[in-house]
């Protein structure tokens, strides 16, 4: 008798990463870290980790992250690391951060998350570190997306393959957040709930608790897969639109970082905008403060042109034209 339906498409997809992984990693038995908080949908992953890598001669381990912002927080990371080891994980870290204040508590422990996770994978020389988003979590990070007004790279949530070299592996984008947890029960694997996620002065946790489930009484319950369906859709658009820009940069810009606001101008405003943020961001704008409304002002100086003064952007940058180009250095 086989494994329990859940567990069975949890084993596959993690299976089917850690082919990808053994694809484009020379180096024989790579090794592959879970990112686990201790919570059902990374204790899934981790135990299906555990449970594939042998098979396919990965090594695999796991790295929780303590962000310090709850009483006992630490002894919590030490008990998950403890769990994890007890699945058969090896090496396990438990990493300590700082959670600092930039962007607003949730951007920032995210920041921290990551930097303890890249430096984990550094330390250790993983091939790739898998993280638990689910389908659900897709759904929430499009609706956060629309609600920011970001455009179609918002909108298309989160990647399947993303960071450097591809480090990090999302195998649970394509199943529901309940599947995942019943696999956890039908496993018999303890989990714990971080309080935060029903911590209502978080956004994240009102779109799970409170925006979502408006939506699925009032539409139906193809939300979640249809918010899904949309990041996917949204994200060849943007990749498409990406390329297209890269190219098009080519014939606008000259060496010194200049942009000939002629030629920008006869571009469509989609892959005009995406060669405006680059050379703000070049110029030393940091992508996370650097918003829509701010790129359509600097469109402006293509676009709506009447003499106006240079603009001030996130980072010191300043926007100005002069001349027919367009100049980005420090004001």
């Amino acid at each position: 008798m086989g494994p329990h339906p859940t567990v069975a498409a949890i084993r596959l997809a993690v299976r089917r990463v850690l082919h990808d992984v053994l694809i484009a990693t020379p180096a024989p038995n790579p090794l592959v870290l879970a990112a686990c908080s201790g919570g059902a949908d990374s204790m899934a992953l981790a135990a299906a980790l555990a449970f594939e890598a042998p098979k396919l001669g990965v090594r695999a381990g796991a790295v929780t992250v303590d962000h310090g912002l709850q009483p006992g927080s630490t002894g919590r990371a030490l008990e998950v690391a403890a769990r994890l080891r007890g699945l058969g994980l090896d090496p396990v870290d438990a990493v300590g951060v700082t959670v600092g204040r930039q962007g607003g508590p949730e951007a920032a422990a995210r920041d921290a998350r990551y930097g303890a996770l890249d430096a984990t994978a550094d330390a250790r020389g993983a091939a790739a570190v898998l993280l638990g988003h689910t389908r659900d979590d897709q759904a929430e990070t499009v609706l956060l997306g629309l609600a920011r007004g970001s455009g179609t790279r918002s909108l298309s949530g989160m990647a399947a393959v993303s960071g450097a070299g591809g480090r990090y592996r999302r195998p649970f984008l394509l199943l529901d957040r309940d599947t995942v947890r019943k696999g956890c029960l039908a496993q018999g694997i303890d989990v714990w709930e971080d309080p935060h996620n029903h911590d209502p002065a978080y956004t994240r946790s009102r779109v799970r608790h409170e925006a979502l489930p408006v939506l699925e009484k009032s539409l139906g319950k193809g939300v979640i897969e249809a918010l899904a369906r949309t990041a996917q859709l949204s994200r060849d658009d943007a990749d498409a639109l990406d390329q297209w820009a890269a190219t098009a940069e080519r014939d606008v810009a000259d060496g010194d970082g200049t942009l000939d606001a002629d030629r920008l101008y006869v571009l469509p405003a989609a892959v005009r905008r995406r060669i405006l943020r680059r050379a703000v961001i070049a110029a030393g704008s940091p992508p996370g403060f650097l918003f829509a409304r701010h790129i359509e002002e600097v469109d402006r100086l293509v676009t709506d042109w009447r003499g106006q003064k240079g603009l001030n952007l996130p980072g010191g940058v300043e926007a100005r034209r002069r001349n027919g180009r367009l100049f980005f250095s420090p004001s």
